[in-house]
């Protein structure tokens, strides 16, 4: 069942985003296509990302296509333990939550998993990110204040990169401030 679908637009003119948001029994699923114009030239990536009830990543698929061809990447979530291809990548491990580097959509998963009141904060938390366009797999450190109820203030790299996101009634981004806007949501 599609609890929302839409469509955000890069701010710098870089990229466009179709996104749903379903629930198929107790699995969350965010799933979208990217077109992007990466510094490589232009990119489509296609993605999937399976949550548990309490909005933990258990699978994350992702494809992209460029210049250089098409490439997969899927990821499996276990207890912390992330592995591709049934190889841990330990430098990940401990991680809850997955980041696509170029969707707002995976700013949900705290969001929603973690469920701040208004002045609260979610501490620290390491993202297992997937960086486009190689589809490569870090640890990204992330901060949540969340500042109005519908709004947070966001950084990442330890405080190198700040915004303010704000999010509607399902926890999915309407405005990444300097990155994205949603300008289509039934």
């Amino acid at each position: 069942m599609i609890v929302r679908s839409g469509l955000w637009r890069r701010l710098d003119g870089r990229g466009w985003e179709r996104f749903e948001l379903t629930r198929d029994e107790a699995l969350w699923r965010l799933r979208g296509t990217i077109l992007a114009r990466a510094d490589s030239g232009p990119a489509e990536a296609r993605y999937e990302v399976t949550c548990d009830p309490g909005w933990r990543t258990l699978r994350t698929t992702v494809t992209l296509r460029d210049d250089a061809g098409e490439r997969s990447l899927d990821l499996v979530a276990e207890a912390g333990r992330w592995s591709v291809d049934g190889v841990e990548i330990a430098a990940v491990r401990g991680c809850v939550d997955v980041d696509l580097e170029w969707s707002p959509s995976t700013n949900t998963l705290p969001i929603r998993r973690l469920a701040v009141p208004v002045g609260g904060a979610m501490g620290t938390l390491r993202m297992a990110w997937v960086r486009f366009p190689a589809l490569t797999l870090e640890p990204l450190s992330q901060e949540y204040r969340r500042i109005a109820p519908d709004q947070y203030h966001y950084t990442s790299g330890g405080g190198s990169f700040e915004a303010h996101i704000a999010v509607d009634a399902e926890g999915l981004v309407t405005a990444y401030e300097g990155g994205w806007e949603r300008v289509a949501s039934p």
